[in-house]
């Protein structure tokens, strides 16, 4: 997998278990050979080539690279096991997004981005008919995929009931809900947020699995709001409610 843009790269280079290949620069960059980059280059013995623009372009599929790219093996997707176990190691309830078919590479790489910067403890995505972890989710991301696990399953229905049997509550976001976010308090609770898909939102089976159907309070002429934004507000009032 080729992983392209600053931050994504120099995120890899942060993470002690990730394996780089190989480093593409621009041309431009051979006048700072003693960058920090390239000296953690060196230092890992990670092979760096130096491209013209238009190669890095042609080697990315992208013009944003930004200058910079790398080739790593493809992504590793963890387990939904190990996303329960992360809370129980944080010694905190369990916080975590299921995705019903968000399909915009776009609107995954900021979601996965908001997870980790606001301290949820992953993402589970079907593993059909949704974006999936690629080069244009990690650039999106700002390379926050380095820090956050992310699990593919087959069936969600399946997942959601496996989770209900461990005592985890299920919370769908609709905009259809009675209740709003800020009516319920969950905080003490291990909850499993359900966003949906960025057109017909939750899947009418999903909807139907869910224990809380809940809406975020809005104000303005525009009904619905993106995936990422939703899921966003979602986590950050979650985590507000526990630290009251």
């Amino acid at each position: 997998m080729i992983i392209y843009g600053k931050n994504p790269v120099r995120e890899l280079f942060t993470d002690n278990n990730s394996t780089i290949e190989e480093l593409f620069l621009s041309d431009n960059a051979r006048k700072h050979r003693n960058s920090d980059l390239l000296k953690s280059a060196n230092k890992r013995g990670v092979k760096v080539s130096f491209l013209p623009h238009e190669a890095l372009t042609r080697l990315s599929q992208s013009p944003y690279h930004q200058g910079m790219a790398a080739k790593v093996a493809n992504f590793e997707y963890s387990r939904v096991s190990d996303i329960i176990e992360c809370a129980r190691m944080r010694g905190e309830k369990l916080l975590f997004l299921i995705l019903d078919h968000v399909e915009d590479p776009q609107n995954l790489g900021a979601i996965i981005r908001t997870v980790n910067a606001l301290g949820a403890h992953g993402i589970a995505i079907p593993k059909d008919r949704a974006a999936s972890v690629t080069p244009s989710v990690i650039k999106a991301s700002a390379g926050a995929v380095q820090h956050v696990l992310i699990a593919k399953v087959v069936n969600l229905s399946t997942l959601i009931k496996d989770l209900r049997k461990k005592g985890v509550w299920i919370v769908g976001a609709d905009t259809q809900a009675s209740k709003s976010l800020s009516e319920e308090k969950l905080g003490g609770l291990d909850l499993a947020i359900v966003v949906g898909n960025e057109g017909r939102g939750l899947g009418n089976k999903i909807r139907g699995d869910c224990d809380f159907l809940l809406s975020i309070p809005q104000s303005g002429k525009v009904a619905s709001l993106n995936a990422s934004v939703a899921a966003g507000i979602i986590i950050y009032e979650l985590m507000k409610q526990r630290k009251s």
